[in-house]
């Protein structure tokens, strides 16, 4: 499906109709963990934290990829193998990259500021923490760190397209901002850039299902102008 026959609209509202995945001990953990710092509301700050976080596990795995070389270079299936997940890793990591500088944006016109604790500190901590976690997981079963993360894109997929819904007023709201633009622009509005966030977000989601061997539980996309 190209780029411009995606429905945007109509792509929220297949997440928004969708029940999410059953989610694990460790990813309950980390949302709970995220509620507990910022709040259950979904607000900027908080999805820029979001962000933040969803970088790590790909480095993750990148890492841990790279040391699989070392040792099993003359394996051509493994090699192969490794060479897919750094690949995909890398542009994952540049769309999440692409999400941040939005939300960023999105903060500077609304105002929003945040303190050094919250800013620095506990954005520190927390990817310390979960870097620390992501590389451990990724040694140990790479297959649970896929599974993870498939987890955690499906819950921000989900918290991005409720919180379109939950801010109408951008439904009327021009972009016109290079940045924002650069990467499946122009937006029509501020709704359409963040539900292509959410969207990205499933696609990272259904990538990692795929990559775990649960293709069965892969979201498609809604027919487009059906």
């Amino acid at each position: 499906m190209t780029e411009q026959s995606v429905d945007l609209k109509r792509e929220q509202e297949a997440t928004l109709a969708r029940p999410r995945l059953r989610y694990s001990l460790m990813a309950r953990g980390l949302f709970l963990g995220m509620d507990l710092l910022y709040g259950r509301a979904t607000r900027l700050p908080k999805v820029r934290l979001l962000e933040i976080l969803a970088r790590i596990p790909y480095q993750a795995w990148e890492t841990s990829r790279y040391s699989l070389l070392s040792r099993r270079y003359a394996d051509d299936p493994a090699v192969e193998r490794a060479a897919e997940i750094i690949a995909w890793g890398r542009h994952a990591q540049d769309n999440e990259f692409w999400h941040l500088r939005v939300i960023e944006r999105r903060m500077a016109i609304d105002g929003v500021r945040e303190g050094w604790l919250w800013r620095v500190a506990v954005a520190r901590f927390a990817c310390f923490t979960y870097a620390l976690f992501s590389r451990s997981l990724a040694r140990l079963n790479i297959r649970r760190a896929f599974l993870l993360n498939a987890e955690f894109e499906d819950h921000a997929e989900h918290i991005y397209m409720q919180f379109v819904k939950d801010h109408p007023e951008w439904e009327n709201e021009p972009v016109g901002d290079s940045v924002v633009d650069a990467v499946n622009g122009p937006y029509a509005n501020w709704a359409d850039v963040f539900r292509r966030i959410g969207l990205d977000e499933r696609d990272h989601m259904n990538e990692s299902l795929r990559r775990c061997g649960m293709a069965d539980q892969v979201a498609p996309y809604v027919q487009a102008g059906g």
